[in-house]
């Protein structure tokens, strides 16, 4: 709360589904800059998720097909992933590829190990660098709404893809006191383009915040969905520090330009 001798509050907006933005409010919260901006997170989740079409299949293809690899880009798929096995015996024996170090801590965090990771956290990246010829087999348990881009690029290589559709991301519905709560904020910050449109869903298409993304891919879906370029803020490779980063400098834009709300 912000004292006669302090800065104006900078409202700052974590969108991620209901119990899932503590990490990066405790990352905001250990932060000095952060601090000294008067920044106070506010959780208002703009997704939640629900089971794919696929779910029900995701048990059958690991208990009777082998992979050479699981393909996992989110730590919801990891978390559903973990569902879908039986026994450690099964963990132990997946080769698991994983795109993101939040990914890559939730699937340890089931007792799942990962065998690779590229080198950012892109699926086009693990595309382009993961190991493998014409012939190798690789399951995607996915969202409804990720794109193409990996099973595509990989069929492209050779690959055998399987995808899943386990899970699905829908809109979180907004309280009237939550959207009050969204009137004050000034920065929200995305992970993911389903955040985003979430967001302008419950907001009525409200474009003045800035925006703090994780990556680059959210903030190309903040730029495709009307976003000036210079309200958008990213790091060059997603994850919790480069987020923290980007919000710190939606921070000192709103004070370099005296857009702080009294």
């Amino acid at each position: 709360m912000a004292t006669t001798d302090s800065p104006p509050t900078i409202y700052v907006a974590m969108t991620r589904e209901e119990g899932k933005n503590e990490k990066l409010f405790n990352a905001l919260g250990q932060d000095d800059e952060i601090d000294s901006l008067n920044m106070e997170p506010v959780e208002l989740p703009c997704i939640a998720h629900a089971d794919g079409p696929d779910l029900g299949k995701l048990k059958e293809c690991l208990l009777e097909q082998s992979w050479d690899y699981v393909a996992v880009t989110s730590p919801e798929a990891a978390r559903v992933l973990s569902k879908g096995l039986e026994g450690e015996e099964m963990r132990s024996s997946l080769k698991v590829a994983a795109v993101g170090k939040a990914t890559e801590k939730e699937l340890k965090n089931n007792n799942i190990q990962v065998a690779f990771t590229p080198s950012k956290a892109y699926a086009k990246t693990l595309v382009a660098e993961l190991p493998g010829d014409k012939g190798t087999k690789l399951l995607y348990p996915a969202s409804c709404k990720a794109a193409d881009t990996l099973a595509n690029g990989l069929s492209e290589r050779g690959f055998e893809v399987v995808r899943l559709n386990t899970y699905d991301t829908v809109t979180a519905q907004w309280t009237e006191e939550q959207k009050e709560i969204a009137n004050r904020c000034q920065i929200a910050c995305f992970a993911s383009p389903s955040s985003v449109r979430g967001w302008l869903k419950n907001s009525e298409n409200d474009q003045s915040v800035l925006a703090a993304c994780i990556g680059k891919t959210s903030a190309d879906a903040c730029l495709e969905l009307g976003w000036d370029s210079d309200k958008i803020f990213y790091p060059e490779s997603p994850g919790i520090d480069g987020w923290v980063d980007a919000i710190k400098r939606a921070g000192h834009h709103l004070t370099a330009n005296n857009k702080v709300s009294a």
